[in-house]
């Protein structure tokens, strides 16, 4: 992934980009907004579990991935006699407020965060996370190469990695096999969105949707599906001048799809409805379709939480106008640079993210439970390739056509599939959202939603247009 700052004040700069000061005092600014409404609405929330006042202290997410990893914490903390682990577990939304609060101030209340391959290279440019290479130079056996090379790409700063992927992910549609096979229907290997729809329609009945699709307010929920629907219809957030595009006729016909399709055939609830909402749907069979994460087999495969484990089908995310879709996207761990601990820190790191960890989650909690998509050795485990038989090939063949530097079919001055590269995007992306979402609840209108997400974006574009 590209940089957010380029590396010399005086080389010419490309259209859109920015001096280094210059993009460090828009990210001051752009984070304040988050900031405050982090510190006021999210203090004190997540779940506090073990530790003390010498303790190092973990923010994360509270996926379930994450709680394995509480629960084989003891085993870290013998393995590590002299180290002490105290986990703050937060819902995303949370996390993403209370965790850019903490770092972006200098609170210091953390010394390990949980964070992605958006908030890591712009983190990392703005002197806010420790740079995680010579931990890694002296730990040949953490084997970097072994990383997925995208992840790779998408986490580092000036040839360093600042954050490391405890699971990493593209997006793909998942379908009930059964279902289809009842309705003698037959699912592409790489379907098309208006496919996607009509077996939307065919299979949806009173009791069950035809799809599962996220409508819940948030940068990282109706919007990570969504862009990707957005891109794949020709549509883009600017254009390369940083014109916003939200009424461009590609914006209009990609949003007016997906609110109309989850409208149709979608889950009861849609615009409250995020990832674990219809990972829940689809794992207890009320949908026939599923188009998220491909971290969401740790769901779909579970049978301690699915009663469709063995029925369902993986299928490349769907497309219209460009060759692929599949966002990319990573929970990866950082060192904040406040941290007093960071030896401690890095050792907490490199263990949860190991090759060891996945081994041990497999053989302790089962191999269904093995954060995917972050090591390639992890596929070459007989085990898991046993177990990732149906999902592991799309999963991998996901993430390595996703393309976060060419993310649409026309040119765009930021990186990212689902995401924007920019400081502004957590404040921006949020804004956006709630009208989508509004849309999706039927309290607005697709086109008063995309007029006023096209005025939210165009505040950001001038900003970016002024010494053009």
């Amino acid at each position: 992934m590209r940089n957010s700052v380029p590396a010399t004040r005086n080389r010419r700069r490309p259209r859109g980009r920015r001096k280094p000061q210059t993009l460090r005092r828009r990210s001051a600014a752009a984070l304040f907004v988050t900031v405050m409404l982090a510190v006021t609405g999210c203090a004190g929330a997540g779940a506090l579990t073990g530790g003390g006042a010498d303790a190092v202290t973990i923010a994360i997410v509270s996926n379930s991935q994450m709680q394995d990893a509480i629960r084989l914490a003891p085993r870290f903390e013998r393995e590590n006699p002299g180290i002490k682990l105290k986990f703050t577990s937060l819902s995303e939304n949370e996390a993403r407020a209370k965790i850019t609060a903490s770092v972006a101030t200098g609170g210091g209340e953390f010394d390990v965060v949980m964070i992605s391959n958006y908030e890591t290279p712009q983190w990392a440019a703005n002197g806010w996370l420790a740079d995680l290479g010579p931990y890694i130079r002296q730990a040949p056996d953490y084997d970097q190469a072994d990383i997925i090379p995208s992840l790779q790409k998408s986490l580092s700063y000036r040839g360093d990695l600042y954050s490391v992927p405890f699971y990493g992910e593209s997006s793909f549609l998942m379908y009930r096999r059964d279902l289809f096979d009842q309705a003698g229907l037959t699912m592409p290997e790489h379907p098309t969105w208006d496919q996607v729809a009509g077996f939307a329609a065919k299979l949806n009945t009173a009791d069950r949707s035809g799809i599962c699709l996220r409508g819940k307010p948030g940068w990282g929920e109706v919007l990570a599906p969504l862009t990707t629907v957005m891109n794949t219809f020709g549509g883009r957030w600017f254009d390369e001048n940083w014109h916003a595009q939200f009424t461009s006729p590609q914006v209009a016909e990609a949003v007016r799809f997906y609110v109309d399709l989850v409208r149709r055939y979608g889950e009861p609830g849609a615009a409250t409805s995020g990832f674990g909402e219809c990972a829940t749907q689809f794992a207890q069979g009320h949908a026939a379709m599923w188009y998220d994460a491909t971290a969401a087999v740790g769901v779909t495969e579970d049978p301690a939480s699915s009663k469709v484990v063995g029925k369902v089908g993986y299928a490349l995310a769907p497309t219209k106008s460009t060759p692929n879709s599949g966002w990319l996207y990573t929970w990866s761990l950082g060192i904040p640079k406040t941290s007093h601990k960071q030896d401690a820190a890095w050792k907490f790191v490199s263990w949860m993210t190991s090759k060891e960890y996945i081994r041990t989650v497999g053989e302790q909690l089962g191999w269904t439970h093995v954060p995917p998509g972050s090591r390639l050795s992890t596929y070459e485990i007989p085990e898991y390739k046993k177990e990732s038989a149906r999902y592991g090939k799309v999963t991998l063949d996901s993430m390595a056509a996703a393309d976060p530097e060419h993310p649409t079919a026309q040119p765009v001055p930021y990186t990212g599939v689902q995401f924007l590269t920019i400081p502004e995007f957590q404040d921006l992306g949020t804004r956006v959202s709630q009208q989508i979402s509004a849309a999706i609840a039927g309290r607005t209108s697709v086109d008063d939603a995309l007029a006023q997400a096209q005025q939210y974006a165009d505040v950001v574009g001038k900003t970016y247009r002024k010494d053009q």
